[in-house]
């Protein structure tokens, strides 16, 4: 069945790893893209928003391509489209901007050409296209969500979310590929390290849940932000004087922008806190954004 009303899709940008959990947790913030799919008579592709002028809008589009895939995978042709993206966040810093053109793509062709499509093996695809689904789900579902691959599957399950958890982006000026971050990173492990991994990372849905006394040792990394934040010294200068103020800072994703989790109280102090960092480290060209989490995601809920 074709739909042949256009089709309206959103999709959140998403913080990975939290800290502590590499490639396992990930949240979503209330900082979208969006996407509008009309049947055309022929394919078209309009860009425009944050950063839009540096994408393509031919074949190899994300988006396109997660499209294109979907209907593959349900054995349905996709029709000419006209698409319309409008990026609300930027490009390579961390927030997830290559799983939010996935899922975009995935979930506007799931309701345009194939609504019965089943709905978890939307995570399947977008970790094909994608990688890994520490990113995906929560761009899927929206709110915390913990991920991992089962016998060769991607699962999932949602972390409950505190309502007064806020979040605060510092999103650096520059981009850094994931595949430059991930190569910065060691190929083993000290035992200590990954003993304080797990324990970290064990406290994590406590502390997402309410228990705000665990946000800032839940999100204590030892095993791949020293090594990404080493090419980035504004970062890691902010992200050493914000810990020591008190705030549950880490790398967003792959890096190099940071972001913390706050009780929304305390959110105002860690705004004026990292605007003081900034002036402290001399850092340049940082944005401070406040945000909300994003309670649901692509596919609503």
């Amino acid at each position: 069945m074709e739909a042949t009303a256009p089709v309206h899709v959103r999709a959140p940008a998403t913080s990975a790893n939290l800290g502590p959990a590499f490639d396992a947790a990930g949240v979503a913030l209330d900082w979208w893209d969006e996407l509008e799919a009309r049947p055309a008579p022929a394919d078209g592709m309009q860009l425009s928003g944050e950063q839009a002028e540096l994408l393509p809008t031919g074949r190899d589009n994300l988006v396109r391509v997660a499209m294109r895939r979907l209907a593959e995978a349900a054995r349905v042709p996709l029709p000419p489209l006209h698409l319309t993206v409008v990026k609300g966040f930027p490009l390579g810093r961390g927030f997830g901007s290559s799983a939010a053109a996935v899922v975009l793509g995935l979930v506007a062709a799931r309701e345009l050409v194939a609504p019965d499509f089943p709905e978890a093996e939307l995570l399947a695809l977008a970790c094909e296209l994608e990688g890994h689904p520490d990113n995906a789900a929560p761009c899927l579902h929206g709110g915390a969500t913990l991920a991992w691959v089962e016998d060769g599957r991607p699962r999932w399950r949602a972390v409950p979310l505190h309502p007064d958890l806020v979040a605060l982006a510092l999103v650096a000026p520059e981009p850094m590929a994931t595949s430059e971050a991930r190569r910065l990173l060691p190929e083993r492990v000290p035992f200590a390290v990954a003993a304080h991994t797990g324990a970290r990372s064990a406290m994590l849905p406590l502390a997402l849940a309410g228990d705000t006394e665990l946000l800032l040792p839940a999100t204590e990394d030892l095993l791949h932000q020293p090594q990404r934040l080493a090419s980035t010294p504004d970062g890691a200068a902010l992200l050493e004087l914000l810990r020591a103020a008190g705030h549950a800072a880490f790398v967003s994703g792959a890096g190099p922008s940071l972001l913390v989790l706050c009780p929304r109280p305390a959110a105002p102090g860690a705004l004026a806190d990292a605007t003081e960092a900034l002036a402290t480290t001399g850092a340049q060209g940082w944005r401070v954004h406040q945000l909300e989490l994003a309670r649901a995601g692509a596919l609503g809920g």
